[in-house]
């Protein structure tokens, strides 16, 4: 509801969002034009013929239908756009959500998304490349290896042609090898590479893989992945086959390039059924087999805070079947991997094996997208943010006519969304300012009154202190509002004789300066009418007074003290006050007799008590904002810290004395906001 009680407009329902029925079917139905008629008809016809598919197959509509529904659904998506527009965008809160997402989130993460994945790109294929580089050399050297042994091979007798070997045999060591002359240069290789195993009339297949050359790579042999490196030789009846094989472990794999972390080396298997679930590689699914992994390498420390992630690198390496049929079949390695990428910049980009291609593919085709999106995103929400900041321009113009005290001029209307109705609460708004104005000025005239009574208050304080021989009064009152419940005074009852009062009234404001005012009057009248009467009968005749005049929650506490200073006595009563200090040959005394508060009850019993002075006697009479200020931690300031502050500082003037314990009392509080009025009063007696 406004201001001025006019309901705002809410967004319209549709009668779609209740329960249907019948009647509010026709009634939907009659806000839609024909053409929309024809387009839901022809979508649910399709809907028909779809469900009938096989009795109306013959007929061979079924095409035509769908191209028909197709372009039927494609106009009711345009024909909801308005309708969708009126119903979720009429909120000015959804209108700046969908500029804020399409202006600034969506381009913000598409350029993140495509840094991110474009610096994943390069540095995986960093990382493989020197995953490559490295498996070639130990290749290149077992393929060395295999050089010289075959050629001591070649030089011994007796050597047999190659004949094919059945999948499921096992591979032998020809005596050949074990000959002195050809084990010596296996031992030599073995001391480089443990594990090194030499067999002749094996790896016929790997060679016809290359044309009859060497080859050198990865097998798999037996079920195991492999270093391997295979030659032919001439012998008499054909060709003789030396296979040379290391085998890949985990030790091998931690002595891979420094700059990776931890490796991962999979073995694939072609799977034998077509449902079976694995990892497609060029239109075949593979099935992983043997798996390898590092056991000591970690991934290298980070250089750079935030810029120089971790992350996993994959690729895939081609191994060959050995040893087991007449063809040496493709077998992949997958392969994973840790990198950092401070730790592999400086190597050369290359390839990362099949994978590479399809994450080309994939990056271009993100950036495609991202930029079709970032189109859209920019038009969107620069027409939204068009028609916002046009409707904040309306409310602008209007606020520059009041501000100017044009309290006629009206926002025109021409919208029914939120901002529409925004204008027209601030239409209403300015028809209410002129009430508001009135509120303002009695305001200020009941503020100017609460003055003119913190003026009038002022006036009932002493405006004199008292002149009394050996005697040094001060008092000090705050209040915590414009006016204050706190009250002291001081009456000369005779050249010798001082009378010191000091009163806390129930509650504070005006109510409370109001019984202050009475107080004083009383007290006054009754001691200067009778001043040679006791303290104990003037607070008595005081309690009488205020009980008959005031209602029956308001009282007050007093205190009520006649110092002498002829016959250098202190004679006081205690109404119900917080006790007044009394030091004296450095001991702190509470003067707490008396009795009850004042204005509470009618026929009260008041005593008094009468107090030796000795010269340099101190008497410091307050009100409890002297003591219940409290710290940060909800800590009062207390008696204890006061009776402490008033022997710290006894020696000074009374003056110093009541400055500096109100200045502590602050201090301790910590803020400028007092929550009761502080009243203090020091008089050192001589």
């Amino acid at each position: 509801m406004s201001g001025s009680g006019t309901q705002l407009r809410e967004p319209p329902r549709s009668p779609l969002g209740h329960r249907m029925s019948s009647r509010r079917l026709g009634l939907f139905l009659r806000k839609t034009t024909v053409a929309d008629r024809v387009a839901l008809a022809v979508i649910l016809i399709y809907i028909a013929l779809a469900i009938l598919h096989r009795a109306v197959t013959p007929l061979g509509s079924i095409p035509f239908i769908g191209l028909l529904a197709f372009i039927a659904f494609v106009y009711l998506a345009i024909r909801s756009i308005p309708w969708i527009r009126h119903r979720w965008l009429w909120s000015l809160r959804n209108r700046l959500w969908m500029v804020y997402v399409f202006a600034a989130i969506i381009p913000i993460l598409l350029l993140i998304a495509m840094v991110a994945g474009s610096a994943y790109l390069l540095e995986l294929q960093i990382g493989a490349h020197l995953l490559h580089d490295d498996l070639q050399e130990r290749v290149n050297v077992i393929a060395a290896d295999t050089n010289l042994i075959a050629a001591a091979v070649s030089r011994e007798k007796g050597i047999e042609p190659d004949r094919p070997v059945a999948p499921n045999s096992t591979a032998v060591v020809s005596p050949i090898l074990s000959r002195p002359a050809v084990a010596s240069v296996i031992a030599a290789a073995q001391a480089e590479w443990p594990g090194l195993s030499a067999y002749l009339n094996h790896g016929s297949q790997l060679v016809r893989a290359v044309n009859g050359g060497q080859f050198k790579g990865l097998v798999e042999f037996r079920g195991r992945l492999y270093f391997s490196s295979a030659e032919s030789l001439d012998v008499s009846g054909g060709k003789a086959t030396v296979l040379v094989i290391a085998p890949i472990t985990s030790t091998t794999l931690d002595s891979l390039p420094p700059q990776l972390g931890p490796i991962d080396f999979t073995l694939l298997d072609p799977a034998t059924s077509r449902s079976a679930r694995g990892i497609r590689l060029n239109g075949t699914t593979y099935v992983p087999e043997q798996q390898i992994s590092s056991v000591t390498r970690k991934t290298p420390p980070s250089k750079y805070w935030l810029i120089d992630p971790a992350f996993n690198g994959i690729s895939t390496l081609e191994a060959r079947r050995a040893d087991t049929g007449a063809d040496a079949v493709e077998r992949p390695v997958f392969a994973k991997f840790a990198l950092r990428p401070s730790s592999v910049n400086a190597a050369l980009l290359t390839s990362v094996g099949d994978l590479g291609p399809v994450l080309v593919e994939g990056l271009e085709v993100m950036g495609v997208v991202f930029l079709l999106l970032e189109i859209a995103a920019f038009t969107t929400g620069y027409l939204l943010a068009r028609t916002i900041t046009g409707s904040v321009s309306d409310l602008y113009q209007g606020t520059l006519h009041v501000r100017r005290g044009d309290l006629g001029y009206r926002i025109h209307i021409s919208r029914q969304d939120q901002l529409g109705s925004l204008a027209e609460s601030f239409n209403e708004m300015i028809g209410s300012v002129g009430e508001l104005l009135d509120e303002q000025r009695e305001r200020q005239k009941l503020a100017h009154e609460v003055e003119i009574a913190s003026e009038v208050q002022q006036q009932l304080f002493p405006r004199t202190l008292p002149n009394i021989p050996g005697l040094d009064i001060a008092a000090i009152c705050r209040p915590a509002r414009v006016v204050s419940g706190d009250y002291y005074d001081f009456i000369t009852l005779s050249p010798t004789r001082v009378a010191i009062a000091v009163a806390d009234i129930s509650g504070k404001g005006i109510f409370a300066a109001l019984l202050m005012a009475s107080l004083q009057a009383a007290l006054r009248s009754t001691a200067m009418f009778d001043g040679s009467c006791s303290t104990a009968e003037l607070v008595s005749r005081l309690n009488r007074h205020l009980f008959k005049n005031t209602s029956d929650d308001r009282y007050a506490t007093f205190f009520y003290a006649i110092y002498d200073s002829e016959a250098k006595t202190l004679t006081y009563t205690n109404a119900g006050h917080l006790p007044p200090l009394f030091v004296t040959d450095g001991c702190v005394q509470s003067l707490d007799q008396g009795g009850t508060v004042v204005g509470l009850f009618e026929d009260v019993k008041y005593t008094e008590c009468t107090m030796l002075v000795k010269p340099g006697s101190l008497l410091v009479a307050f009100s409890d904002g002297l003591t219940e200020p409290e710290n940060v931690y909800g800590e009062e300031f207390g008696i204890a810290r006061l009776r402490s502050e008033v022997l710290h500082h006894r020696d000074m003037p009374a003056e110093r004395i009541a400055d500096s314990l109100v200045t502590t009392v602050e201090q301790w509080a910590g803020t400028a906001e007092q929550a009761d009025d502080i009243t203090v009063v020091v008089a050192r007696m001589n």
